[in-house]
């Protein structure tokens, strides 16, 4: 069975980490495994849930077929107390309710914004100590097992509700390449329900504030303007995002990180 999987983690595109993740995913893979990548932030796990559920909840005539999504964010932020042998948290495995199957770290958010679509949610026999390197050592075997069809590395099924927690509100969720904020507000949500197109609001996040038009796209303000408005994340409930159209929301607000709390109020 062939399979296309989404790799999310926190190394760096290029980085030396990359390479040997991947040497490592190929040589267990089959030859026909499609593979993308993306990446966020080192222990960002925010950026990494959001991303996971933008992917794994794409509607099925714009996903490929047998899907497979693979989230390797582990800060190793479960206990504070030194660890033994290099342990981390622990390796999950959920099919959420569209068929999609996601093998995730449990770590932070990584499975929270997934966490109403999913099936079942089940622990895993892949090792959660002895390499500092778990995601070359130990996890791709277990993506490789995944890709087959093979889930001999399933243990125990576990509560969704106690295990995976609740998305973060009224935060950054992920920052693209163009300087584009995208937000954990929604589509419904009481905090933008009340805003209407032209409205004017302040939007403060950190030490940084601004003026933003509500909009009902990216391109309904003038060049070089900043528009408030559903974005093109979160499928039938789209999140809101920041635009700075001609230019960086991100630089207006000073390259916020994903996590950072956003404040919206009438102007």
């Amino acid at each position: 069975m062939s399979a296309f999987i989404h790799l999310v983690c926190d190394y760096a595109m290029g980085d030396m980490a990359w390479a040997e993740v991947m040497a490592s995913l190929a040589g267990k893979l089959h030859d026909d495994t499609r593979m993308h990548f993306s990446c966020v932030h080192p222990f960002d796990t925010v950026a990494t849930g959001f991303v996971v559920a933008q992917l794994a909840l794409t509607p099925k005539t714009l996903r490929p077929q047998n899907l497979l999504v693979f989230a390797n964010t582990a800060p190793r932020k479960d206990r504070k107390e030194a660890r033994s042998n290099n342990e981390g948290e622990g390796l999950l495995f959920a099919t959420l309710k569209n068929g999609v199957q996601v093998l995730a770290v449990n770590s932070g958010y990584s499975l929270a914004f997934v966490r109403d679509e999913i099936q079942e949610l089940w622990s895993t026999n892949v090792e959660e100590g002895g390499s500092q390197f778990r995601s070359r050592d130990y996890f791709p075997l277990a993506v490789s097992k995944a890709s087959r069809g093979d889930f001999s590395f399933i243990v125990h099924k576990l509560a969704i509700n106690e295990t995976i927690c609740q998305p973060p509100a009224e935060v950054i969720g992920y920052v693209d390449s163009f300087g584009n904020i995208k937000t954990t507000l929604r589509q419904g949500d009481a905090r933008v329900d009340g805003l209407t197109p032209g409205m004017r609001v302040k939007i403060s996040i950190g030490q940084h504030v601004s003026t933003a038009t509500v909009a009902t796209g990216s391109f309904n303000v003038l060049e070089g303007d900043l528009a408030f408005a559903p974005g093109s994340s979160g499928h039938e409930r789209r999140f809101w995002e920041l635009f700075k159209r001609g230019g960086s929301a991100a630089d207006e607000f000073g390259q916020p990180l994903p996590g950072a709390p956003i404040r919206i109020s009438h102007a």
